[in-house]
């Protein structure tokens, strides 16, 4: 959904609802992570995508008859690898996506989000995609997919048996929200340990959408559970879903139908923010951690991470371009005026007249750096260079680069080492910078470049695809 936010909040300001379709759980080769949306408006507009076009189509049409009837729908894509290209995803992944009507009712919990981001604040939002009245419903012998849809796929008899594999894992707590996201952590399906399932159990696709609620799979006894009992009925599976709430800082807006629930909720959906992460939590209808009740999807909208150039030269403004891009928020600085300017460099979303190691050290001192930042060193003078690498890889940052030839880079390592940095400290340094890719111009080396930090951020090893076996899309 960030990607989507913006379209979201302004039609929903405007008066006009729409359907949001979020991928909220995967497994597998998924092509679109958990957060991922799609958004299609009254007039058929469609923004975002969940796979890459795979299951759009079909989506677009459950999306305009939830904006329809309101009734939301949690429904599941997958199907064997072997058999990829009959129906659904090509890749062989699974991918659970909740499909819902917003409107202006959901205006206090939008304003909350966007105001957090105005601020550069990062807010969650926990969603309540999926409830039963104490149990699960059985699923059909015949149609796995008749199983609850927040729950992962049950692992092949054939195959040695998964940990868990065919019931949802019980909510986890992630850890508390007192540090910024973490480099590289890539969301998870679940916010507790992401089960296995085997490739050649996977259910078929398109075999079906159930409700994401569904009343008729009550127990018989189910007027005398404390489920039902509830005098206000919050408890009813039908009124649970699509509740919001809404985590900015130590404010709640919203409410998930009691008290002990938001409360366990809020808990654990800040240590998925802390972890800057989205996923799943399952609890009881009271907060109890067990596997049964209703499942909560977690929206993070985490600040964005940093990265910094140092070097006001040809190369920066490329770098600078790409890596807006990429989504970071960047800093071009250098210590002269001249040459450090805005105009040179529209797409940064700062230029700094200062020393770099000056700069870095004011940065480093204010909390403003953390383990997503990204630093790219193009200066290529010692004068620069040493004192400003020497603190970078100090620090537990994501990346660190520096241009230059080689015989450069041999003379930096030298003057490095006499600064005091270890042999692990100089293993961080990326330099040369970037991936051998051949390039010449500012715009390819800035590939170059973008391409290793995203590597060093998901575990990549830059070689041809085709040169590798085994999934494309990497789990968290």
């Amino acid at each position: 959904m960030p990607d989507v936010f913006d379209e979201v909040h302004r039609r929903c300001r405007d008066g006009e609802p729409v359907a949001l379709a979020t991928v909220v759980a995967t497994w597998q080769s998924a092509p679109q992570p958990p957060g991922a949306a799609m958004l299609v408006t009254t007039d058929g507009t469609v923004v975002g995508s969940v796979s890459g076009g795979c299951v759009e189509a079909d989506l677009y049409e459950r999306a305009r008859r939830v904006l329809d009837t309101g009734r939301p729908e949690l429904r599941r894509y997958g199907i064997s690898d072997n058999d990829a290209y009959a129906v659904g995803l090509t890749c062989g992944g699974i991918l659970d996506v909740f499909v819902e009507r917003v409107d202006a009712s959901a205006l206090p919990a939008l304003d909350a989000v966007a105001a957090a981001r105005r601020d550069g604040h990062p807010a969650a939002v926990v969603t309540c995609v999926a409830a039963d009245a104490g149990s699960p419903p059985a699923a059909d012998a015949t149609n796995p997919l008749t199983a609850d849809a927040a729950s992962p796929p049950a692992a092949d008899a054939a195959s040695p048996p998964a940990a868990d594999a065919g019931s949802p894992p019980a909510a986890t707590s992630p850890p508390a929200a007192t540090s910024p996201p973490a480099a590289g952590s890539r969301p998870a399906a679940d916010a507790g340990s992401r089960p296995a399932a085997d490739a050649g159990s996977r259910p078929a696709a398109d075999a079906g959408s159930r409700p994401a609620a569904d009343a008729g799979s009550r127990p018989a006894d189910a007027h005398d559970s404390p489920v039902a009992a509830d005098p206000d009925g919050a408890s009813d599976p039908a009124r649970r879903l699509g509740r919001r709430l809404v985590l900015t800082g130590q404010r709640r807006v919203g409410s998930l139908g009691d008290d002990r629930l938001d409360d366990a909720a809020s808990a654990d959906a800040l240590g998925l923010l802390a972890a800057g992460r989205s996923g799943m939590l399952r609890y009881g209808y009271h907060g109890q951690r067990r596997g049964s009740g209703v499942s909560l999807f977690v929206t993070t909208y985490a600040t964005p991470p940093r990265m910094i150039v140092f070097g006001a030269i040809d190369f920066a403004a490329a770098v600078a371009r790409i890596g807006a891009f990429l989504g970071y928020r960047v800093t071009v600085c250098d210590a002269r005026r001249v040459f450090a300017t805005a105009r040179r460099f529209p797409e940064a979303d700062e230029v700094v007249v200062q020393w770099p190691h000056r700069y870095l050290a004011t940065e480093v001192a204010a909390g403003r750096l953390d383990e997503r930042s990204v630093v790219c060193v193009l200066t290529h003078d010692p004068k620069f260079d040493v004192p400003l690498l020497e603190l970078a890889l100090r620090q537990p940052l994501a990346y660190v680069g520096a241009m230059g030839s080689r015989r450069t880079h041999d003379e930096r390592h030298k003057l490095l080492t006499e600064a005091g940095l270890s042999s692990q400290q100089l293993s961080r340094l990326a330099s040369p910078i970037g991936l051998d890719l051949g390039g010449r111009t500012p715009e390819e080396t800035a590939v170059s470049v973008a391409a290793q930090i995203v590597a060093a951020r998901w575990g990549g090893t830059g070689r041809p695809l085709a040169a590798l076996d085994g999934p494309i899309h990497r789990s968290g």
